[in-house]
C-alpha cells in the first residue's frame, strides 16, 4: 500500500488565501494541513519577516493610502519593520498575473507582512521555513549567515524551533544553522537552474562528483547514507527512480509546488513523502480517492 504523504501548504495556501500572512496561515491550519511553508526576509532594522519576494510585489502590496504600488517596490532589506507594516497584502491586484493564477483566492483586507516570530506562534502545524537569499544577487538581501541567525533567534523567541524544518536553495544558510546548532531539521531545495549552477547555489558540491545523482549529493551533504535529511526538489524534476534512490539513501522527499491533481496522484503513486502545494484542498481530494 502506498503511504499517504504529509501535506504542506505553500506560503500558507496561496491558491486560497493571501500568501505569507498570519490570517492566511490560520485559515490554512483550519484545513488540517500537516505543515505550512513560509519564506523569510530581513528588514533594514534586522527584523526577520515573512515574505517571498526580495522587494514589495505590485501584484500584492497596497500603500497606506490604499493604492496599489506602481511597480516593484523597495527591497525588504531597505525598509524598517514598522515601514513594512504600513502595506496591505490581503488581496491580489485585479488583472495581475497572480490574480489570473489564483482566481479562487479569498481576500483578507488588512493583512500585513508579519514578523517571523509572530507567525511562528500559530498553534498546530509544523513549519517549513525557507531562507530567501540569492547568491547570484547578493545585494538583494542580508547575507545568508545573518539571515539564518536572525531567523533562528525568532524561532527561539516563538518557542517554535522544534516544529521547524529549515530549507533554502542557497545551501549556505542551512549549513550555517548546522554549524551553530547541530541537530536542527534541514531540507535541501533544488531546481534545474540551481543544479546547473550548483557551484554558486550550493557553494561547492557538484552532481558530476556523484555520477550526476542529486540524491547522492544531498545524502553526502548530510553525512552519507541514512542521513535522515530532506531533499526538496521541484516536482517536474522527479522520477519514480529518483524517489526510490533517495529513499534507499535514507532521504525524505518533499516535492514543490504541486498544484495539478494529476501531478499529485502520480507523485503519490511513486511514493513521495510530502506534497508542498498552493491547493491543499485539492490534494486532500486526491488522497481521499486513493
Amino acid at each position: 500500500m502506498v503511504p499517504t504523504p504529509v501535506l504542506i501548504g505553500h506560503r500558507g495556501a496561496r491558491g486560497l488565501f493571501p500568501e505569507n500572512t498570519r490570517e492566511g496561515f490560520a485559515a490554512t491550519a483550519a484545513l488540517g494541513v500537516d505543515g505550512i511553508e513560509l519564506d523569510v526576509a530581513v528588514t533594514a532594522d534586522g527584523v526577520p519577516v515573512v515574505c517571498h519576494d526580495p522587494a514589495l510585489n505590485p501584484a500584492l502590496a497596497r500603500g497606506p493610502d490604499g493604492a496599489w504600488i506602481a511597480s516593484s517596490g523597495p527591497r525588504i532589506r531597505d525598509l524598517t519593520a514598522a515601514g513594512l507594516a504600513a502595506f496591505d497584502v490581503g488581496r491580489l491586484r485585479p488583472g495581475s498575473n497572480l490574480a489570473a493564477m489564483f482566481p479562487d483566492q479569498v481576500p483578507i483586507d488588512g493583512a500585513r507582512i508579519p514578523r517571523l516570530d509572530a507567525a511562528l506562534t500559530l498553534p498546530g502545524p509544523a513549519f517549513l521555513v525557507e531562507l530567501k537569499t540569492f547568491p547570484d544577487h547578493p545585494d538583494w538581501t542580508v547575507p545568508a549567515a545573518e539571515m539564518a541567525e536572525a531567523a533562528l533567534a525568532a524561532a527561539d523567541r516563538a518557542g517554535a524551533t522544534d516544529r521547524i524544518t529549515w530549507q533554502s536553495f542557497d545551501w549556505r544558510g542551512p549549513r550555517h544553522l548546522r554549524r551553530i546548532r547541530p541537530g536542527l531539521r534541514l531540507a535541501w531545495l533544488t531546481r534545474a537552474a540551481t543544479i546547473a549552477a550548483s557551484g554558486l547555489w550550493w557553494d561547492g558540491p557538484r552532481p558530476e562528483d556523484f555520477a550526476g545523482s542529486v540524491p547522492r549529493l544531498v545524502a553526502a551533504e548530510n553525512g552519507g547514507a541514512a542521513s535522515g535529511a530532506t531533499w526538496a526538489p521541484e516536482h517536474v524534476d522527479l522520477t519514480a527512480a529518483a524517489i526510490a534512490e533517495a529513499h534507499a539513501l535514507g532521504l525524505t522527499v518533499m516535492a514543490w509546488t504541486v498544484n495539478r491533481p494529476a501531478d499529485m496522484a502520480r507523485l503519490i503513486g511513486w511514493g513521495i513523502d510530502g506534497l508542498i502545494t498552493d491547493r491543499p484542498d485539492l490534494a486532500r481530494l486526491v488522497m481521499a480517492r486513493r
